[in-house]
């Protein structure tokens, strides 16, 4: 099997094939292809079209894989690495889905469920619609492109083939998570307060009618005054989530940097 690996092109091949496992984790990692209804024969196509091209530029650096062993040893270091590089963009769109989730329970939606396609499974309503609104605010800002930029830029500081840190790549993961709630929050932080100031409203009634039934009466309440305030919200949400992008970025630079 090893004599396989040293004809004619066979450095170009598994260079495809190492690059082809670093992307394929990453997408699997982040919801970008999983929002779009495409055959999974036309996902694979698609990592290895764009595999191939980024390995163009390779030439000879993967002549180091010899054998099969030293290929699958090359092939479970790049599917570390598109992982980690993965968990950063899941880190980004999950302030939405931590923004949803917090209006949800605070607009009453939580107990209302529905398929979302990204996740494939059963969330608020709220919840799947500012994780869909993820998607589309990514691919509008031109996050794809920057993501096949971050995943060249990632064949640069990590060639095919060759180790890396994944004890220094932590730190950045770990920061780049902690900041994930205070964006998360900040994205829905409007509407959460005008539903606190509805909340004292409704208790300043209860306690001056207090024959009226606040759980029938603030249920409705709760459900008009959020999504209108969700909705003069919205046109202002692109800050935040140019700021949760920028985390992003700034997340797979300290990786590259804190991973060599």
């Amino acid at each position: 099997m090893g004599e396989l690996l040293t004809l004619p092109g066979a450095a170009w091949v598994a260079g495809v094939l190492l690059v082809a496992t670093r992307l394929a984790a990453l997408l699997l990692m982040t919801p970008v292809l999983h929002a779009m209804p495409l055959p999974p024969t036309v996902r694979l196509l698609l990592v290895i079209g764009v595999s191939a091209v980024l390995a163009l530029p390779l030439g000879t650096q993967t002549a180091a894989v010899a054998d099969v062993a030293a290929l699958f040893d090359a092939m479970l270091r790049e599917l570390a690495i598109g992982a980690t590089l993965g968990l950063g963009v899941l880190m980004a769109f999950a302030g939405f889905t931590l923004a949803g989730r917090l209006l949800d329970v605070q607009v009453g939606f939580g107990i209302a469920q529905v398929f979302d396609p990204v996740t494939r499974s059963q969330v608020p309503v709220l919840t799947s619609a500012l994780s869909l609104a993820g998607v589309v605010l990514f691919f509008l800002a031109n996050g794809h492109h920057a993501l096949l930029r971050g995943v060249a830029w990632s064949l640069q500081r990590f060639p095919v083939g060759q180790p890396w840190s994944l004890q220094q790549a932590a730190g950045p993961v770990l920061q780049q998570a902690a900041g994930l709630f205070t964006l998360g929050f900040a994205l829905a932080a409007p509407v959460v307060l005008s539903l606190l100031l509805m909340e004292f409203a409704l208790g300043v009634l209860a306690r001056n009618l207090p024959q009226a039934n606040m759980l029938v009466l603030g249920i409705p309440v709760k459900v008009v005054v959020g999504l209108l305030a969700l909705s003069l919200w919205a046109g202002s949400m692109g800050e935040v989530s140019s700021r949760i992008h920028g985390q992003l970025l700034a997340g797979w630079s300290a990786i590259f940097e804190g991973g060599r």
